[in-house]
């Protein structure tokens, strides 16, 4: 069983290149002479090719060894999700991919260059099938069931017992994963302020972490809301676990359906699957939602608002085989549509991107110590190295703030409470 659409139609020895992949080959080396920072290593065919800065004057000195020779004509007319399919496919490998993803990025303009030379007629085609991609209520059921009803026992093996599927946050160097992931609700519940006299409204509830948590530990209640099935039955079936039925409400619902006012509002990485189309939508019904002296968190994974444009008119590996209909908001976007399209105002920001490439680390480390079990719940190799290059290709563009992760803090009208100033933990 695979969620993914690429034929695996190369075979895993080496073949004598076609004459198509030699002038592909020299064509994309050609690219890559434009590495300007950290050393890459191309071991092809019992040859080394070098690229970029000498390795004596770096410390970024990242491998691929080339296993099938195609993969030059994927990333030339496919550019980065070219190079994630033949990962996927076993036409190359690294000992350490986090180090490729970490100075591909660093060498933006040459990677924009990869990404615009000659794959446009990809893209053009790509983009037509994402638009199909959008997220009304019908499309975000079916988009969200394309990445989380992967099943509950696949995330269980390399998430931590909370089952928060989203940064956390490391109160010191030494923290273990549940650890930072326990820290990260605290810290959200003090941002609130919760108390038990509290009605929280969670939008997206993953598998029930975030409003158990509120629960058991603030007293307060809470009403959350999926519309993943399968996060929805675990994180009823949890509740009750918990004795929890009196204080939390789990609906299968979208957000657009929900009705009634709360006192606070919570939203974890949720945002992603909104939709740039349908933030206005999004920020008019939290608002709506919410009482007129009350709060609300959301953390978002963001773009830099510099390349937000460039990014929603193009798919990347994420959209194409990870989070059909995903799209990040950047700060900026979400700033102008509050401002926009609400009574709130933003009382606090905090920048936690640091916090989400240790995090991803943690989840790739589990992920491979456990590929039987992996392949037990019906995944092939294929979709272990898709895995295996979304959490890389994720981790090194946190490490390298190509990417970013905020919390934000809005609050209504009347609302008096200040924001509490709590500690994040360290860097790195």
């Amino acid at each position: 069983m695979t969620a993914v659409s690429v034929n695996e139609t190369k075979t895993q020895k080496k073949l004598k290149p076609r004459f198509v992949d030699n002038i592909a080959k020299k064509m994309v080396f050609k690219l890559l002479e434009n590495i300007a920072v950290g050393h890459l290593i191309v071991e092809d065919n019992g040859v080394t090719y070098n690229f970029g800065q000498p390795k004596d004057q770096t410390d970024l000195v990242a491998h691929i060894h080339v296993e099938h020779p195609s993969i030059y004509r994927d990333v030339l007319f496919n550019g980065t999700v070219g190079s994630g399919e033949g990962y996927m496919l076993g036409s190359w490998r690294s000992p350490d991919l986090v180090k490729v993803i970490r100075l591909m990025v660093l060498n933006m303009s040459m990677l924009k260059a990869m990404d615009s030379k000659w794959n446009w007629i990809k893209q053009s085609l790509a983009r037509l099938m994402h638009a199909f991609n959008h997220n009304s209520r019908t499309g975000s059921r079916k988009n969200i069931a394309a990445h989380y009803d992967l099943g509950n026992d696949f995330f269980q093996l390399f998430l931590d017992h909370s089952m928060m599927y989203s940064a956390a946050i490391f109160p010191s160097a030494a923290a273990s994963l549940e650890e930072a992931s326990e820290n990260k609700l605290k810290h959200i519940c003090e941002r609130l302020q919760l108390g038990p006299t509290d009605h929280l409204l969670e939008i997206g509830t993953g598998w029930g972490g975030m409003a158990i948590y509120a629960a058991k530990h603030y007293g307060c209640r809470v009403t959350t809301t999926t519309i993943s099935r399968e996060q929805h039955d675990h994180a009823l079936a949890w509740v009750r676990q918990e004795g929890l039925e009196e204080r939390v409400t789990v609906l299968l619902k979208d957000y657009r359906e929900l009705t009634g006012v709360y006192d606070k509002l919570v939203s974890i990485e949720m945002i992603e699957a909104v939709g740039h189309q349908y933030y206005q939508t999004y920020f008019r019904r939290c608002a709506a939602l919410l009482k007129q002296d009350g709060l609300m968190l959301i953390q978002s994974i963001t773009i830099p608002d510099q390349r937000y444009e460039q990014s929603r008119n193009t798919v990347d590996f994420i959209q194409r085989y990870i989070f059909p209909g995903g799209a990040l908001p950047s700060i900026e976007v979400i700033a102008r549509h509050v401002s926009s399209d609400t009574d709130m105002q933003i009382v606090g920001l905090e920048d936690i991107t640091h916090h989400y490439a240790k995090t991803l680390a943690e989840w790739k480390q589990r992920f491979q110590l456990r590929l039987d079990e992996v392949r037990q719940c019906g995944f092939d190799d294929i979709f272990i190295r898709m895995w295996d290059f979304y959490l890389s290709y994720c981790e090194g563009g946190f490490a390298e703030r190509v990417i970013g992760t905020s919390q934000f803090l809005f609050a209504k009208p009347r609302c008096h409470q200040l924001p509490v100033s709590t500690h994040l933990g360290v860097r790195g």
